[in-house]
């Protein structure tokens, strides 16, 4: 009776809260999943979100919530865009559950908020559930606890869950020493269990198109959940959103679907190409593109009638064999370049245009090749961090202006002086913390990559200048 009441008060009202931790590898992810699991068990319309540049872990949220996960960025996207972002898809949803980056308070400097999920949560409104690791941790707890809440006193800290915690009596060690604080909601502990881990590799958890959660594992992280925190007390904590009204639709959507003006783009999608946020894809389409979704692994040909194509990031290296083994595929993709149509890659969906991949044993597996260079595997991380680029095309098939988004991978080009003659470089790529830009984003006829993760969001006539270049190549007889 107490969980089916604590349903109905909450559907009511939609209510949202951060999982935010002391610091990185705290347990954010497992407690996340763990909490969007059993709340869908109860019957909650869940949405999941993730504060900061991630493509990995909304794929696992979007698995148990059966909606796709949407990205919040204090610096790829503006104050009202991040705020329309949780309105617009908390709408008919019961709860919110934001999964946080980093540390609460760590951001872009040790200077200021900037980029935080401490800075998010109050841009949105939202309390904070603080992941503490308490495995090696007894009375010291309640320092660490104080700090944080007393920290800045405009965050509202809804309450606390201790991860790999020994068992009960621990927990009970826990609990005793936060009693000499002001009163703080401590949601429960949950102990360690390799059962409900996700296996990792070099960019993080193994995604949900390479092993997507079983419905044995979503169940295990439910019940881990249910047996270990109180659901009714944290949902208790949380207060009402207020959700504004929106139209229902753009001009620009009106307008695409009374003309039928619309360009069909191929997205690639599969176990090699799967880094793609949501808004990127539901931007193209308010442009005017339909997304026609095909596999370079598994799938022989193009699809038919294409005028564009977007190349997504994800781990060609890790799918490097059979790339290179679908020749027929490299083929039509070469063909489509060279016949003039617009194509758009970033990160690891530029690597497979490349001439090869090489991994770390030496051994090269050859690409596309439209861009006369390999790409090398390193062993250790190469480029991380925010991006803005600038976009100067003297072919003026794209708009000018500025976007924003990141880099984050393991491979670097033999040749890097590859560009001149038919090669142009259109990007100026200004990276966080550096004050001196580059050179980047690799325009061949009407072909464009980049290693950069461009956020759409951060200014949408990106998006729109893409669907109009392809539209400007007619499709075949």
């Amino acid at each position: 009776m107490k969980i089916m009441t604590a349903v109905q008060t909450e559907k009511s009202m939609p209510r949202a809260c951060i999982v935010a931790g002391t610091h990185s590898g705290v347990g954010k992810t497992t407690v996340t999943l763990g909490l969007l699991a059993a709340l869908r068990k109860r019957g909650l319309r869940v949405q999941a979100f993730k504060v900061g540049p991630d493509f990995i872990d909304p794929g696992h949220h979007s698995v148990i919530t059966g909606v796709p996960a949407r990205t919040l960025d204090g610096w790829m996207l503006p104050r009202p865009y991040n705020q329309q972002t949780l309105w617009r898809h908390m709408q008919g949803q019961d709860i919110g559950i934001i999964e946080g980056v980093m540390g609460l308070f760590d951001g872009h400097s040790g200077k200021s908020e900037a980029g935080s999920t401490a800075e998010m949560a109050k841009w949105l409104g939202v309390p904070v559930l603080l992941v503490v690791d308490a495995a090696a941790m007894a009375r010291s707890v309640a320092a660490l606890v104080y700090g944080f809440r007393s920290f800045d006193p405009a965050l509202r800290i809804a309450g606390v869950v201790f991860n790999r915690i020994a068992g009960p009596g621990h927990l009970q060690y826990l609990r005793e020493a936060l009693e000499s604080l002001p009163p703080i909601a401590v949601i429960g502990g949950v102990p360690h269990d390799d059962t409900i881990a996700i296996p990792e590799r070099h960019l993080g958890l193994l995604t949900a198109e390479e092993r997507r959660l079983t419905p044995e594992q979503i169940n295990r992280l439910a019940a881990c959940i249910e047996d270990n925190l109180d659901l009714c007390r944290l949902l208790h904590e949380l207060p009402p959103l207020s959700l504004p009204q929106e139209t229902a639709e753009t001009a620009r959507d009106a307008e695409f679907r009374r003309t039928g003006d619309t360009v069909r783009f191929g997205v690639a999608k599969d176990e090699a190409f799967c880094f793609y946020y949501p808004d990127n894809l539901e931007l193209l389409e308010r442009a005017g593109a339909e997304l026609v979704f095909f596999s370079p692994i598994h799938d022989a040909h193009l699809p038919a009638n294409i005028q564009g194509l977007y190349f997504g990031g994800g781990y060609p290296e890790v799918y490097a064999p059979r790339l290179s083994a679908n020749q027929s595929m490299q083929y039509d993709i070469r063909a489509f370049i060279e016949g003039g149509g617009m194509v758009y890659a970033e990160c690891g969906g530029f690597m497979y245009l490349t001439q090869a991949i090489r991994d770390l044993s030496g051994t090269a597996f050859p690409m596309v090749g439209v861009y006369p260079t390999t790409v090398r595997m390193q062993p250790r991380l190469t480029t991380l961090g925010y991006a803005e680029v600038t976009i100067a095309d003297p072919t003026g098939l794209l708009a000018g202006g500025q976007v924003r988004g990141h880099e984050f991978h393991y491979s670097a080009l033999e040749n890097e002086d590859f560009c001149g003659g038919s090669i142009a470089t259109v990007y100026q790529v200004r990276q966080q913390g550096r004050a001196t830009p580059r050179p980047e984003g690799y325009l061949y006829k009407r072909c464009l990559a980049s290693y950069i993760h461009l956020h759409f969001g951060s200014n949408a006539e990106f998006a729109t200048a893409l669907v109009s270049c392809a539209r400007r190549r007619p499709l075949p007889d």
